[in-house]
């Protein structure tokens, strides 16, 4: 059986990686080789990877980093042609910003142990940060927190009497009664790079949404902050 296909969080690590040891300078026994093919063997983004007697072992890393050889202008050969397109697409989003890339790598590495592995019939998830799969699950999960959220909602009808959404204004009860009283959705505006593991989640790292702003904010990639998704309202 072939392993499964790179995903997000996998290729930004290899990457990162890349700008650090290129692969030029290093071979397949490196010691940073062989720790992300040991990192990749615990990210919780493949449920059966123990099927695979190959999965990321050091020379398939290794052979990963010589895939993005082919992008680089700074490399006079050609490289490995035969990578997929989402390799072109990490590339291209974070080539020309190795800061946010290593912040991204850090934060990754940091947190995936604290992840859980997705299951056999699990629900994919249907959208997924620039971040990858384990800091979007991570960001996920920290609005989903119901203790957190409840603190959220109860302290701002403390303060203003009402939940409204801090995007568009839209009030829940105003519209639908008392069927809408006490309803509204919270939103993690911390960025997803900034993500640190045991980090607890503050109040004020929380603002309430409507359901729609809460969907568009999250279709943005990378995802805005709440400033930068009022501009696009106005």
């Amino acid at each position: 059986m072939r392993n499964p296909k790179w995903t997000r969080d996998e290729l930004i690590l290899a990457l990162d990686l890349y700008f650090r040891n290129p692969p030029g300078k290093i071979s397949g026994d490196h010691p940073e080789i062989v720790q992300l093919s040991a990192l990749l063997n615990q990210l919780p983004v493949h449920p059966q990877k123990e099927k695979f007697q190959k999965f990321r072992n050091p020379n398939g890393v290794y052979m990963k980093l010589c895939n993005f050889l082919r992008f680089d202008p700074n490399y006079s050969g050609k490289g490995l042609q035969a990578g997929g397109k989402l390799e072109e697409e990490i590339w291209n989003e974070f080539a020309s910003n190795r800061t946010k890339l290593a912040q991204i790598a850090a934060s990754i590495r940091e947190n995936a142990q604290y992840i859980s592995r997705p299951q056999i019939g699990d629900i994919p998830d249907d959208e997924e940060f620039q971040e990858g799969k384990v800091l979007t699950r991570l960001h996920k999960f920290r609005e989903r927190s119901p203790s957190i959220t409840k603190k959220k909602k109860e302290s701002v009808l403390n303060q203003k009497g009402k939940l409204l959404c801090e995007a568009c204004g839209f009030d829940f009860e105003k519209k639908y009664g008392t069927l809408g009283r006490g309803f509204a959705e919270c939103h993690h505006m911390k960025p997803l790079a900034e993500l640190r593991a045991n980090q607890k989640t503050k109040l004020s790292d929380l603002c309430i949404l409507c359901s729609n702003c809460h969907r568009m904010i999250h279709r943005t990639k990378p995802m805005v902050s709440l400033e930068e998704f009022k501009k696009i309202l106005r």
